[in-house]
């Protein structure tokens, strides 16, 4: 049997002592409250946005002003630099190209093609325009659709027909290095050029008109302009062809040249004599006519027109 010993009851001094106590311990602990509390910023590892948006600046222009004395963003070309760059190199190349032979050459050909083409079309329509004026002369007054009013039509063309046959020879041989130089030829132009011009502006003139029409000056020169850009053509065609012929198309003096021109590029220079030689011996064969022009040797020996030229004195001399 055990006996359990009763807990004495706190005396009313004890319970006032504990209860201050108490109290003096809540008040020393708990803050004390905000008169008017406020929302607490957003921390993040103890930074507010505002400290990490000033650290990211502060640490930009610490990586700028170390790059800043970096000049390598300037060696680079712009796309504009480039593209001028490609334009002046293209140029270049396109100068160099332009003082090759060959390229010469064919900038001749191509030129006098056009021009050979320009002044045919040219001299095909001032004959055409002459046309009518040929049928008024031929035709005399005949009835509309008549035997002779139609005949009349074909004067013009087969006279014109003729002369580009002479005009044609003259100029093909004249770019083949072979002019035509005869007198007979130019006679035979001369005679249907006038006969075109006389009957263009025969039926114009003042004695010729019929009774009641006046002359004019403007009437003669509108069928003069046909036959007289045919005379300007037919003469100055042949002239030009034949200055094509001619052009020399070899490099300057001392620049270096291609397997063409082997000739020049003999050691102490060419041997005309030699060269001169083997013309003869073409000549003989029935390959050259007996006195080549310089063109016709230069394109015979592949050499450039000054040595043709000197071949050519050199067989002058020899035959003399």
């Amino acid at each position: 049997m055990t006996n359990t010993t009763p807990t004495p009851e706190p005396s009313p001094d004890d319970v006032a002592r504990g209860l201050a106590e108490l109290e003096r311990h809540l008040t020393e602990q708990a803050p004390p409250a905000p008169a008017h509390p406020a929302a607490p910023p957003v921390v993040t590892g103890g930074e507010t946005k505002r400290v990490r948006r000033l650290r990211a600046e502060v640490t930009e222009a610490h990586h700028l002003a170390a790059l800043q004395d970096d000049d390598a963003p300037l060696l680079l070309d712009t796309p504009k630099v480039r593209k001028r760059r490609k334009a002046a190199r293209e140029a270049s190349r396109l100068h160099e190209l332009a003082q090759d032979p060959a390229m010469r050459a064919w900038q001749a050909a191509r030129m006098l093609r056009l021009l050979v083409a320009v002044a045919m079309v040219s001299l095909t329509l001032a004959l055409a325009w002459s046309t009518a004026g040929v049928q008024h002369f031929a035709a005399e007054g005949a009835a509309l659709w008549s035997p002779s009013w139609v005949f009349a039509w074909l004067v013009e063309p087969f006279m014109s027909m003729a002369l580009l046959f002479v005009v044609g020879a003259r100029a093909y041989l004249a770019t083949r290095g072979q002019p035509i130089v005869s007198r007979t030829l130019v006679r035979i132009e001369g005679v249907f050029l006038a006969l075109t011009f006389g009957m263009n502006v025969w039926p114009y003139l003042p004695w010729s008109l019929p009774e009641g029409k006046a002359f004019t000056v403007s009437g003669i020169v509108l069928h003069i302009l046909g036959p007289s850009i045919a005379v300007a053509i037919v003469l100055a065609l042949p002239i030009v062809l034949g200055a094509f012929a001619g052009l020399d198309h070899e490099r300057p003096t001392g620049a270096p040249t291609g397997p063409t021109y082997w000739a020049n590029a003999a050691p102490g220079g060419p041997d005309i004599a030699a060269l001169a030689a083997r013309v003869h011996d073409l000549i003989d064969a029935g390959e050259l006519p007996e006195a080549p022009s310089a063109t016709r040797i230069q394109r015979t020996l592949r050499c450039g027109m000054d040595t043709a030229r000197a071949v050519r004195d050199e067989l002058a001399g020899g035959a003399a």
